[in-house]
């Protein structure tokens, strides 16, 4: 495998941080699940270091690592919860853990390996994508509810360009900690990555010119149900950043009940990130008006909502 070599200055961010740290979480070079496979050598001021060696400002970082390793898909046989299929498109209700495609930390056991159980002429069908072969969105690990993939790279391109141009809608619905100051509201930021925590976003305040860094993210908000420490709400996301829901929920002073990136060290009695896919409006190849898929509330929402008695709400 081919070796890369950087060099990095540590500034102020890094003062005080292991190097394992800062090469995960400051300079992103890869996830710590592939820390020891990956990393060759270290170098602290010349001198060779180990990965628990703390840094301070000045310090001169050398880094040699390998190319991760290839990844082979195979199919795995899954129990899927199928809403709806067609010769264009397969629509599952994704279980919270699943994580959607392979990739780094995730060699297998994804939803995209069922996927390829479930649909023999799939893996053949998108040899320029073959580990993301029909995958036309994805939703976080611990984030439950309805998802599409498509068949055909006709057919990924159709239902892709309506996620692009907004006209694919979704609703989601979430636990949130606490209570937000109004029933419904529409807030607007710019989302861009944490400069401390590579894997974290921060929302960036929208005024009338955009910041200096960050992409542009609109998430319309209703609460359904409050009760003491929490509500249930429903989001509406306008556009499609990664964790918009999470950064916004967190900037609106509400996080997602069991979100352990943006729960701001609340502790709560959830047992994984409490954010479901509720619907999906979206058209089929061949067809003009938008189907509407919804997935079921899983049964840890339904336990919650009993717990509040609030058992009726959102079928």
């Amino acid at each position: 495998m081919e070796e890369h070599r950087i060099a990095h200055i540590v500034g102020e961010e890094g003062e005080g941080r292991r190097i394992d740290a800062f090469i995960i979480e400051v300079l992103g070079l890869f996830p710590r699940s592939q820390l020891k496979q990956r990393l060759v050598r270290l170098r602290l001021n010349g001198r060779e270091t180990k990965p628990a060696k703390r840094v301070k400002t000045g310090d001169v970082i050398e880094v040699v690592y390998s190319d991760p390793p290839p990844l082979a898909l195979e199919p795995e046989a899954m129990d899927l919860d199928i809403l709806f299929e067609n010769d264009d498109v397969v629509v599952v209700n994704k279980p919270a853990g699943l994580v959607v495609h392979p990739g780094a930390g995730h060699r297998a056991h994804t939803l995209v390996n069922g996927l390829l159980a479930h649909c023999a002429s799939l893996k053949g069908s998108f040899p320029d994508a073959p580990l993301r072969p029909g995958v036309v969105h994805r939703l976080d690990k611990d984030t439950s509810g309805v998802i599409i993939a498509a068949k055909r790279p006709a057919v990924l391109e159709r239902l892709s360009s309506q996620f692009r141009k907004r006209r694919a809608k979704k609703l989601y619905l979430a636990f949130v900690v606490g209570r937000l100051k109004e029933r419904s509201g529409r807030v607007e930021t710019y989302i861009a990555r944490d400069r401390t925590h590579r894997q974290r976003f921060v929302a960036l305040r929208a005024g009338e010119e955009p910041p200096a860094r960050g992409k542009r993210a609109v998430t319309a908000w209703r609460v359904l149900k409050e009760w003491e420490g929490g509500s249930l709400v429903a989001l509406k996301p306008a556009t499609g950043r990664t964790h918009q829901l999470r950064v916004h929920l967190k900037y609106l002073g509400c996080p997602i009940a069991g979100d352990p990136l943006y729960g701001q060290g609340r502790r709560t009695d959830a047992g994984r990130l409490m954010l479901h896919a509720w619907k999906l409006s979206i058209a089929l190849p061949g067809e003009e008006r938008a189907r509407v898929f919804v997935a079921p509330l899983p049964e840890d929402f339904r336990k919650r909502l009993r717990k509040n008695g609030n058992a009726d709400t959102a079928h």
